[in-house]
This record gives structure tokens, C-alpha cells and sequence, in this order.
């Protein structure tokens, strides 16, 4: 059986848990330039370049990784969501691309393998990649509304070179997630799939792929303009293994379009929502007991299939998320049809 099967299988009896966040987590560690550079003898200050401890300090990201499995989760991520030439290239560490992703999936891969040894539970490892800091969908040129930073092409390469390392570290899918930009998850989803063809696994049997969406504001659009139902209609030729959104707000401010998006979507629905809103001073105060229960309502209705964490969520959300849907039917995938759906910021739909 395939992980793509693996996975649909285990969702199939129950609701299944992702992990939490890393950012909030290392940053309470209260690290030092000295661990994040380690003995690198890289050219500019690491520090707050989270993915390279993956290098620097993996034990710091296997105790994160361990706390989320401990927690309960059935799938974990890697900490890789800046671990691209792009966003390394802040940290002068462009070259060490390659390594961060495969030691980041490696450490993720062994945990995982240890705790399914333990109980005969599937874990899964899902490799990050996050949306880099630029977008093609948007001039950051207020004067010229032609001009983009980077192109389509020069975007799938960036993401290639992330998807096939984190692949090589032991990654079984390949999560491109707090997409702000649906044109840059096309780039991520075209360049998996020639990662797919590359390893001689085209089509279906390729690398499995999850999508998660980020919303910018409440009426329920990314930065693209796109909608909820205007976005899938746009990825959904990319057979995910689950689609979701994740980031952005709060469980209490996604249930319209966690609801928008159970209804239509014929695959696994994944939501981790951050741990409410943050403060003035940007920090989450949501306790994992509301979270839980927010998540769990959704839960009660069918709506998810698996729930995790995003910003300021914490080993302590994820296991009361996974006390509070133990034992709830998961959500039934809708069945899918030949209905012509298109998109452009809003989604446009041809009736059989």
C-alpha cells in the first residue's frame, strides 16, 4: 500500500492529528546566535533562521518533533517552511539548502518510524514548504504593476530543489502550506510533479501532495484575491492527498470557510488554525481547552478529517485536540463528479 493509501486508509477510521507549531516552540528555547550558527562559519547572523538547527542544533527539533508525537499526532512536519534558496538567501545560506531539508525529514523519519515501532500506528512525515517571501502574482512595484521579482519557472526550481531533498530525507508527501499566493502553489505543485516523473512516478503514483491555504482577510480571500472554492477549483487537477487551510486566524474565525471547503473538496480536509488571535505584543493566550474545543465542534459536525496546529500552538493544544475528537467519526470525502470547475478570483462552476 502506497503512504498516499496508507494515509486515506487511517483517516478513513478516525480523525487523524497533525502536529503544531515550531516557530513559537524554538523561540521559548531562547536560543543564541552561537546555536543557530553553530560551526557553520556562515557570512551573515543566523539567528531566527529557524530551519538551519536542523544542522546546528537537530536535537532541539527532535525534542519539538517528539513533544508533538508524544502529544498524539499521527502526522508530523518537517521544519523546513524557510528552507529554500529564496528565503535562505536572507542568511547567506543558500548552498546549505540541500542538507537543512534532508537532515530536517531525516529527523522527522526516524521519529516517526520509532513511535509506529512502539505501537503499530502509522506515523507520517509531511515535508514543509513553505510560500518564500516573494509572489507572482503581485508587483511589489506600486509604480510599475508589471514588474515581479522572480518568474514561474525560476519559482518551480526553487521549490524542486526543496521537494527532492526533503523526498531524499525520508518526506512521504509534500506539504505546500500558508499559500498566499495561488500562482506559487502551482509552481510548488508543477514542480513536484516533475520531482515525480524525475524518480520515474508520474501521475497518480507520483509524490503525494498536500495543499493548505492561508486567508488574509475574513471575507475569505488569500493575498491572490482568490476565494476558498475559487482556490480549489484552481489546484484540485493536482489530486491532492488533502487540502486544507492553515495560519491566518484563529478556529473561531475559519469555521465559515472550513465549512465552504469540507462541502466541495473530494479529498481529505486538514485545518490548523493558530492558537486564536495574537495580542499586542503578538503573542498567543488561547489555552489549548478553547482551541480544542473549537476544533472539536467542527469535529462534531464532519466537517475534518485531520486537525492540527499553526501559530502559538504548542504540544499542549495538540493533545487536547486529540483528547477532545477521540472517537468522532471523521468527515465523509464527497464523492467526486465530472462537473466542469473554473476559477478566477471567484469560482465559476458549469453544471452536467
Amino acid at each position: 500500500m502506497s503512504r498516499r493509501e496508507d494515509l486515506k486508509a487511517q483517516a478513513a477510521e478516525r480523525i487523524l492529528i497533525f502536529d503544531g507549531a515550531f516557530g513559537t516552540q524554538i523561540q521559548n528555547r531562547k536560543l543564541t546566535e552561537a546555536d543557530y550558527a553553530g560551526d557553520l562559519g556562515l557570512n551573515a547572523d543566523q539567528k531566527g533562521n529557524n530551519d538551519i538547527l536542523a544542522l546546528t542544533r537537530p536535537d532541539v527539533i527532535a525534542d519539538i518533533t517528539r513533544a508533538y508525537l508524544d502529544a498524539g499526532s499521527d502526522v508530523i512536519s518537517t521544519n523546513t517552511f524557510s528552507a529554500n534558496r529564496i528565503s535562505q538567501a536572507d542568511y547567506a545560506a543558500e548552498d546549505l539548502v540541500r542538507d537543512i531539508n534532508i537532515a530536517s525529514a531525516r529527523i522527522a523519519r526516524e521519529l516517526a518510524d520509532e513511535y509506529a515501532a512502539k505501537d503499530g500506528r502509522p506515523r507520517f512525515v509531511a515535508g514543509a514548504i513553505g510560500p518564500t517571501n516573494k509572489t507572482l502574482s503581485l508587483s511589489p512595484d506600486v509604480e510599475d504593476p508589471g514588474y515581479r521579482e522572480i518568474d514561474f519557472d525560476y519559482l518551480t526550481g526553487v521549490y524542486r530543489e526543496q521537494a527532492e531533498a526533503l523526498v531524499e530525507g525520508g518526506a512521504d508527501f509534500i506539504l505546500i502550506e500558508t499559500i498566499f499566493d495561488t500562482l506559487n502553489a502551482k509552481a510548488g505543485i508543477m514542480a513536484v510533479r516533475q520531482l515525480s516523473h524525475a524518480l520515474g512516478r508520474p501521475n497518480d503514483d507520483g509524490v503525494p501532495i498536500m495543499l493548505s491555504m492561508t486567508l488574509t482577510d475574513l471575507s475569505g480571500r488569500n493575498l491572490s484575491g482568490h476565494t476558498v472554492e475559487a482556490f480549489w477549483n484552481a489546484v484540485r487537477h493536482a489530486n491532492p492527498v488533502t487540502i486544507g487551510l492553515n495560519c491566518s486566524f484563529g478556529a473561531e474565525q475559519l469555521r465559515p470557510h472550513v465549512q465552504v471547503l469540507s462541502a466541495i473538496a473530494d479529498t481529505l480536509l486538514l485545518i490548523y488554525p493558530n492558537a486564536g488571535l495574537p495580542n499586542e505584543l503578538g503573542e498567543y493566550d488561547e489555552q489549548p481547552e478553547t482551541t480544542a474545543s473549537l476544533v472539536g465542534d467542527w469535529a462534531d459536525h464532519g466537517r475534518v478529517n485531520i486537525l492540527g496546529g499553526c501559530c502559538g500552538s504548542s504540544p499542549a493544544h495538540i493533545a487536547a485536540m486529540a483528547k477532545r475528537v477521540a472517537g468522532v467519526a471523521p468527515r465523509e470525502v464527497p464523492k467526486g463528479d465530472n462537473t466542469m470547475r473554473l476559477a478566477g478570483l471567484e469560482p465559476f462552476v458549469i453544471a452536467a
